[in-house]
């Protein structure tokens, strides 16, 4: 995938922050789509990403998770797994939009609109240089933190 640049936007985070994304400038960067606070599969992945932050920190790479959950379900979900990174709200699917992570998927036989799990990885420029999508929780945030590795060893 070639280097590409995404629309700037600002969305409210935990911690009374409102995240935006050109502000975020002058390191890499990883931000993952997940569809809902407190379900299983969205558990683990944050989980895993709050397990390796400290080998993110070290590459200087700030981590947000986005999902669609209101501010005091993301403050809730934060507390309860003792993340030390933020979570972006986005109700109105802003960035979902510019991502393209909105799907029509299957939940329990029924039709459903959705975010479809997704990663992307920016580096200092900006520049988005990698991404994932329909990926599966478990060990994907390994998987991401690998990538980075390579692409600032590159």
């Amino acid at each position: 995938m070639t280097a590409q640049a995404i629309a700037d936007f600002t969305l409210p985070a935990t911690g009374k922050l409102d995240f935006n994304l050109h502000a975020q400038r002058g390191h890499p960067l990883v931000i993952y789509f997940y569809p809902k606070d407190s379900t299983p599969g969205c558990t683990t992945e944050t989980t895993q990403f709050r397990d390796l932050h400290a080998d993110f920190a070290q590459q200087d790479c700030a981590i947000y998770g986005l999902s669609r959950d209101s501010l005091k379900s993301h403050e809730n979900f934060k507390a309860k797994l003792g993340l030390p990174f933020e979570l972006i709200s986005d109700p109105d699917e802003i960035a979902c939009t510019l991502f393209g992570v909105i799907k029509q998927k299957k939940l329990y036989g029924k039709d459903v609109r959705g975010i479809e799990r997704s990663t992307f990885l920016f580096d200092a420029k900006g520049q988005l240089q990698h991404e994932w999508r329909g990926v599966k929780a478990d060990g994907h945030a390994a998987d991401v933190l690998k990538t980075l590795t390579a692409m600032l060893n590159h």
